[in-house]
Formats: structure tokens, C-alpha cells, sequence
């Protein structure tokens, strides 16, 4: 992409007439103090601006786009990644600021500032920040009725902001798309996934995304077979009792049958109260990483994006503030939290047309290892018995460090990071790019297994196989 639109920002009319854009370069905002540039110039995202989610509504989808740098293919087939955050309601800049986008915030006695991150996931992809559903971070949500409050709206409203992306350069159309995730993406990147499988086969073709593959970090999915782990998960991690335990246990139970029972509102507290009695009698600093003094520093995120002249270089709305997670989206989405996605799992499984990663960091207490293995073994797909059957291979990073176990079969992959929580590129930043990239290239462990190798051959293979890097 040229150098004058590697700096163009794309807007969306205030007015969202016949859905208008306005492309105009992002130099034109006032920029930071030259002695000490708190967003330097390599920093600007390639695009970023506002997608309309329907014609009729004056409701937008704040992105930021950064085009890949070090392409290993010509731009119009390098592969697309779109990150969505979890919450529900929380926003995809902590993603970009936090753990995988080009440049991070840091700390300084003075206040956060960016450095460059090597391990970002645009290296050799394009990467797409949708602050998802619309009211969450500088998303526009015209009035909060039009805030989604089921999977099936949000992914009705970002196939029609994707299409307005896509709109915005036509080469970005025929690139493969891969929709990634974490948290409570665990249901967005399924959801949308399946959607637009469904959609593009009743789409003309010049206007069908490329889907090719979704990956989910420490997703919510099935919740009423993972809100019945968290007892096991503590209790063998050595951080509660035998009667802590037991009475976890019952709290469990609850919210499963009231999950079963399909009173979703009853079932969601009785969730929290899983988690809050987790919390409380283990004492972490935080559930999403067993092994953490303090929680993760999202705060510094906050910070950062409070200052004018960093909203105006990505290109957000005057007079837009950011809020790390919404609580008017996370109270619009209290029915949809136990709700499943499994089904949009099983669809694209079945299909095995689109490529599927599920990945978790081991340290996670709240959606980890055993919690998205739980509801995986009850998942219906045809290859599931040769899935689990598959080898377990060790995984390392070039130098002989662990990084953590993959398993595969078919177009399901399984990765589990060592030395990682919740926000997996966040803790292993270098061992997150490998695996993004080797899955979506289909290097290594992420190559396809052949059917009906006999299982020595498997065996051994992996072995070969086991300290290769992607």
C-alpha cells in the first residue's frame, strides 16, 4: 500500500447517509509534543475510522486496520486477521495496546507510552480491530435498544461492517479471512463464523467473504459444561480444600441446572457466584492467571486513550470517550451469557471447509485447559473420535523452550501455551506469533494429519516432529 494511504483514516459521515465514507489523511490531527512523540508516526494504524452496521441507523463499528509487514505473498492474497475482544462489551484496543498489535503501551515514571512489539500478529498478516458490539469502546451506539443482545446480531453486524471494510479497497476482498479472539469471543468468532458460511451461500460471489479459519484464546463457548470445572481446575492446582471443593461444587450444580432449565437470567448469576466464591477463597490476584501478583495492567490501556491527540491519530470520533469494558453492553448480553455457541462450532466442523483453532493458556482458572475440554469431548462432529485419539505433540519454540502442546486432526487444532493466563499474546508474545502464524500457513504441527495413518506412524512422526519450530 502506498505511503499516502498507509496514513489515511477512514470515516464515517456523522450523518451515515447512504452509508458515506470520508478518507482524509490522519497527519491532519494535531500531533503530540515533537520532543517526546507519544504516537509516533510508524505507530498510525494503515486505516481506522467507523463501519455503519445497517442503513437505516446511525449506530458504528470503530476499527483500526494495520496492513502486514513483511508479507510473504503479494498483498491481494496475504491473509486478513480480525481480532475481537471479549467482555461482553470489552474492547478490542486492549488486544491492540496490550498484546498483539504493532506497538504496546508501556509505563514510565512520566505515563504510558508505545514501544514497538516484535511478536505482533501483523507480521506477515493485515490485522482488523473491531471494537464489537457497537457501544463497546469508541463503537458508536446510536441508542442503546440498537446495542445487540444475541450472537445472531452481532453477527449480522459485522458481516455488514466487514462488507463496508471490504468496500473500502477492493483487494482486501479476495484475501482469506481468519476471525480470531479471546474471552467471550469464544461465542463472537464461532457465531459470525458459522454465519458467514451460511450467508456467502446465499451470496452473489463478488460480494461472499473469504472465510478460511476462526481461532478462539480462552473462549467461552458451551458455558454449562465449562462452569462445572472450575472445582476440579482449583482444586488440582492445589489452591482449595476438599470441602471448598465440595461446596463449589454445589454451586456448580446450580447454575447448570438453571442452565438446563433455560433461565438464562438466574443461570448467569448463579455463574457469578461460582466465580466470586473462586475468588474469594483462593485469594489470586486474578483468576485469569493463577501465577500473577497483580492482574493484568489494562489500565494503562485507559490512560493512554484518554488523551485527545492519540484519539485524533486513530482517528475516533469527537467527543468519543473509551471504556475498557461497557456495562450498558455487559447487562444487554446478561440472557446470552450461558447461552451456547457449541452448534456454531459443530456447523463449521462439519462443514470442514473453514479452519478451526482453539488455544488456552495454562495458567487461566476461569476459561482454561480443562474448561474448553469439557465441552470440546461433547462437541458433534463426525471426526471427533480421531481427534481425541490424536497424539498430544510437544511443542517448542526455536532454542528449545517449551511452548506449550499441540494437538490436531482434520481442520480442528488444540494449543495449550505454557507460561501463559488469559491473554495469551500478552504473556508469550513470541510463542503467540508462532502459533498464529504456523496455523494459518499450515507449517509444522499445524500441517494436515493424513486419514488412516496407522497410530505407530502417527507416533512417530510426531516425535520427529516434536521440537520443530513454525
Amino acid at each position: 500500500m502506498e505511503a499516502a494511504s498507509r496514513f489515511a483514516t477512514l470515516l464515517l459521515l456523522s450523518t451515515y447517509l447512504a452509508s458515506l465514507f470520508l478518507v482524509f489523511p490522519s497527519s491532519s490531527a494535531a500531533p503530540p509534543p515533537s520532543s517526546t512523540p507519544l504516537f509516533p508516526s510508524d505507530a498510525l494504524p494503515t486505516l481506522s475510522g467507523y463501519l455503519p452496521v445497517g442503513a437505516a441507523s446511525r449506530s458504528a463499528m470503530y476499527f483500526a486496520y494495520y496492513e502486514a509487514r513483511q508479507p510473504e505473498v503479494p498483498l491481494p492474497r496475504t491473509p486478513l486477521l480480525v481480532w475481537l475482544q471479549g467482555g461482553p462489551g470489552c474492547s478490542s484496543m486492549v488486544g491492540n495496546f496490550l498484546e498483539l498489535g504493532p506497538w504496546l503501551v508501556a509505563n514510565s515514571t512520566t505515563g504510558p507510552f508505545l514501544v514497538p512489539n516484535p511478536y505482533s500478529w501483523n507480521r506477515l498478516f493485515g490485522l482488523l480491530f473491531l471494537d464489537n458490539p457497537i457501544g463497546t469502546g469508541f463503537s458508536i451506539a446510536a441508542a442503546p435498544v440498537e446495542i445487540p443482545r444475541n450472537q445472531t446480531t452481532v453477527s449480522e453486524h459485522l458481516w455488514i461492517a466487514l462488507q463496508g471494510f471490504f468496500s473500502s479497497n477492493p483487494s482486501f476482498r479476495s484475501r482469506p479471512l481468519y476471525l480470531t479472539g479471546e474471552s467471550y469471543a469464544g461465542k463472537y468468532v464461532p457465531s459470525a463464523g458459522y454465519y458467514i458460511s451460511q450467508r456467502n451461500a446465499r451470496t452473489a460471489a463478488d460480494r461472499r467473504i473469504n472465510l478460511a479459519g476462526v481461532a478462539i484464546g480462552n473462549g467461552l463457548t458451551h458455558p454449562v459444561a465449562q462452569v462445572a470445572t472450575h472445582a476440579d481446575s482449583a482444586f488440582f492446582s492445589g489452591l482449595i480444600n476438599e470441602p471448598q471443593k465440595t461446596h463449589l461444587e454445589k454451586l456448580q450444580s446450580e447454575a447448570v441446572s438453571l442452565t438446563v432449565a433455560e433461565k438464562w437470567a438466574a443461570a448467569h448469576d448463579a455463574r457469578k457466584e461460582v466465580l466470586k466464591y473462586l475468588q474469594d477463597s483462593t485469594g489470586l490476584a486474578t483468576l485469569y492467571d493463577l501465577t500473577k501478583k497483580k492482574p493484568y495492567p489494562t489500565d494503562l490501556v485507559g490512560i493512554f486513550l484518554a488523551q485527545e491527540h492519540v484519539k485524533a491519530a486513530l482517528g475516533v470520533a469527537e467527543g468519543a470517550t473509551w471504556e475498557e469494558c461497557s456495562g450498558v453492553v455487559a447487562e444487554a448480553f446478561h440472557e446470552d451469557v450461558m447461552k451456547s455457541a457449541k452448534a456454531a462450532v459443530e456447523g463449521l466442523l462439519q462443514q470442514g471447509k473453514v479452519k478451526v483453532l482453539l488455544y488456552q493458556g495454562l495458567f487461566d482458572l476461569r476459561d482454561g485447559v480443562l474448561s474448553t475440554e469439557a465441552w470440546l469431548k461433547k462437541t458433534q462432529w463426525a471426526e471427533l473420535r480421531s481427534f481425541l485419539a490424536a497424539e498430544r505433540r510437544v511443542w517448542r519454540v526455536a532454542g528449545g523452550d517449551l511452548a506449550g502442546y499441540v494437538q490436531k486432526y482434520g481442520t480442528l487444532s488444540h494449543v495449550v501455551v505454557a507460561g501463559a493466563g488469559h491473554l495469551v499474546p500478552a504473556d508469550q508474545g513470541m510463542t503467540s506469533q508462532q502459533m498464529i502464524e504456523g496455523w494459518v500457513m499450515g507449517n509444522s504441527q499445524f500441517s494436515a494429519q493424513r486419514k488412516g495413518r496407522h497410530l505407530g506412524d502417527v507416533w512417530a512422526q510426531q516425535h520427529v516432529d516434536q521440537d520443530a519450530s513454525f
